[in-house]
């Protein structure tokens, strides 16, 4: 997926505030499982967050981030605290349900 502007970031930030964590990774860290949980949310909704809630290190929580995006073909929008957000579009035009500005408003 290409890579995303800033504004455009900012945009998704601002729809996924009143969203729920689709996924939660736990003390097992990245599994097989949770990777196919990640790719069905993103099916699903485009854009989801996903909950840290053993792991407390920055690093360890940044580079599970990396490798979910590298595995899932998306993008991330943003980390705050221990939950990441995630975007991908949806392949079907007639099923996207999120449009990304363009241009800087």
């Amino acid at each position: 997926m290409e890579e995303l502007k800033g504004y455009q970031k900012k945009h998704l930030r601002g729809l996924a505030h009143g969203l729920k964590p689709v996924v939660q990774v736990g003390r097992e860290g990245l599994t097989a499982g949770i990777i196919r949980a990640v790719d069905e949310g993103l099916f699903s909704h485009e854009l989801i967050k996903i909950k840290f809630n053993d792991i407390k290190e920055r690093g360890l929580k940044e580079a599970i981030a990396a490798d979910i995006v590298a595995k899932t073909g998306s993008v991330q929008v943003g980390m705050i605290g221990h939950t990441v957000i995630l975007y991908r579009m949806q392949a079907d035009p007639e099923r996207r349900r999120i449009a990304v500005p363009a241009r800087e408003a």
